[in-house]
């Protein structure tokens, strides 16, 4: 209580008038710093309440998750094919590197199904928080909107693009005892061996919508061939059964098939892109192998770091910036164009701008094939 104001009128001697407001000045000196050192203390609480509030792995850390300590605990890739495939090398290339610019463990997490569809999301509804990355691909961002009457996420909205990873040519393969079968040297006597086997020849691919399965669908809808659609969980699996020869052929990402075609256990005819792979030099571009019909066939891929939308833009810059220096670096750089990649590193913006483009490039071939997954 405040002090109080007396209704009495006794007097009170000068001496001792003095040493009562003496005595008041001296309490209100203390409530003073009673005062202040409780607003001190309430404001070392709100500060510590907002601390606890961001703190990484608190209930709220979801709602607003803290960039200060980001990672205190391993970070997942999520690569939505199976193992040996090209997405797979990709992130498996990334992860170690990324793992020491950040000092904390990057996990590749294998969720394949339903051409990507599975894995990306997984991501797309995971917590924006900076532990789950995507490994996503020219089919789960740029085709399957065209091709999946319903997808179980949405590619823009669901999705903060990080970086490019690797551009990838994919390449024509057969087995070479099933070509040596069919007389088939080149990809002109591939178009005949075709149309004189319609329905019997089929077409491995790494699942519906790929760039493996629409690279196929583009060369028979401009060449007016026919193999069935053998849709596999990723490349790994179907490149086991095309050195196996229960597939006849497939337009493979050229990383996975690269040591294949290196053992000679498959054949290459010709490389997907419009120019010829530094990796490949002898080998010719489909539409130059293809003729006529062929012109202007191309059907590259691509590989690129996402995180869920929300996840704070100086988290997506500095893995950005981490992974665009690691595909710099000479050892990543000739261990990835060995391969047949071309690496990437583009900002987050310039990513969002190509996710853009190729959806547009791919839903034009996927009306002009006619494909479509329900």
């Amino acid at each position: 209580n405040g002090p109080m104001t007396s209704q009495h009128h006794f007097h009170t001697p000068a001496s001792s008038r003095a040493q009562i407001q003496a005595r008041s000045r001296a309490r209100s000196r203390r409530k003073a710093l009673a005062l202040g050192l409780t607003v001190t203390a309430m404001g070392a609480m709100a500060l510590a309440a907002a601390a606890a509030l961001l703190a990484p792995g608190d209930a709220h850390a979801q709602a607003a998750p803290s960039t200060a300590g980001w990672p205190n605990k391993p970070v997942r890739i999520v690569v939505p094919f199976a193992p040996g495939g090209t997405t797979d090398i990709l992130a498996r290339a990334m992860a170690p590197e990324l793992s020491r610019a950040f000092g904390q463990q990057f996990i590749v997490d294998n969720r394949a199904g339903a051409g990507g569809n599975v894995g990306a999301e997984v991501v797309a509804k995971s917590p924006a928080d900076g532990y789950t990355l995507l490994m996503g691909t020219v089919g789960t961002h740029g085709i399957n909107r065209a091709l999946y009457a319903k997808l179980p996420y949405d590619p823009i909205k669901d999705f903060a693009p990080i970086t490019l990873v690797a551009a990838v040519p994919n390449v024509m393969v057969m087995n070479p005892d099933k070509a040596k079968a069919l007389g088939v040297t080149n990809v002109q006597e591939f178009i005949k061996a075709a149309k004189a086997n319609p329905g019997k020849l089929n077409m491995a691919s790494s699942g519906n919508g790929t760039s493996i399965h629409l690279a196929g669908e583009l060369f028979k809808s401009m060449t007016g061939t026919f193999m069935l659609h053998l849709p596999y969980r990723g490349s790994g699996p179907a490149l086991m059964d095309m050195v196996a020869g229960n597939a006849d052929v497939m337009f493979d990402n050229l990383p996975s098939s690269m040591a294949q075609i290196k053992a000679g256990k498959l054949v290459a005819l010709a490389v997907t892109s419009s120019q010829r792979s530094t990796a490949l030099p002898d080998v010719p571009t489909v539409e130059q192998a293809g003729g006529p019909a062929l012109k202007g066939y191309e059907a590259s891929s691509w590989f690129g770091l996402l995180a869920p939308a929300g996840t704070p833009a100086d988290i997506v810059n500095r893995i950005q910036q981490e992974t665009a220096k690691a595909l710099a670096s000479p050892a990543v750089k000739e261990r990835l164009m060995a391969q047949g990649a071309i690496p990437g590193g583009n900002t987050p913006a310039e990513f969002a701008r190509h996710i853009d483009n190729e959806h547009q490039k791919w839903a034009g071939v996927v009306k002009a094939s006619g494909a479509k997954v329900d």
